[in-house]
């Protein structure tokens, strides 16, 4: 449990600091540039930490309690990182190919 914990709390760490970054510093003019009229004024940040505690509670739920250390922790994060990352790659492939096979004869 105190393994878990500990993953649980490095992890919402890291994921905020990350996406702090990356929200504020490194894409945020991008986002809004590209996505201006979409975006709310004010977030909504009852929603937005949601979304952080789900996606930690995952991660430390599922990949922790598969390794007894954190090298461990990191190579099978890593594994699972390319497989999903593989697997988005198929999907997204196939709904584009479906898509165009679709719109093709309504065109």
């Amino acid at each position: 449990m105190n393994f878990w914990l500990i993953g649980f709390g490095a992890g919402l760490f890291a994921l905020a600091i990350l996406d702090g970054l990356w929200l504020g510093v490194i894409a945020g003019g991008f986002y809004k540039e590209k996505l201006g009229g979409l975006l709310r004024e004010k977030p909504i940040w009852s929603i937005a930490a949601l979304f952080y505690l789900v996606h930690v509670v995952g991660v430390a739920t599922f990949v922790l309690p598969q390794v007894s250390s954190w090298s461990g922790a990191l190579l099978l994060g890593g594994r699972v990182t390319i497989v999903d990352l593989a697997w988005g790659t198929v999907a997204t492939a196939l709904t584009a190919l479906a898509a165009w096979a679709v719109q093709r004869h309504f065109a």
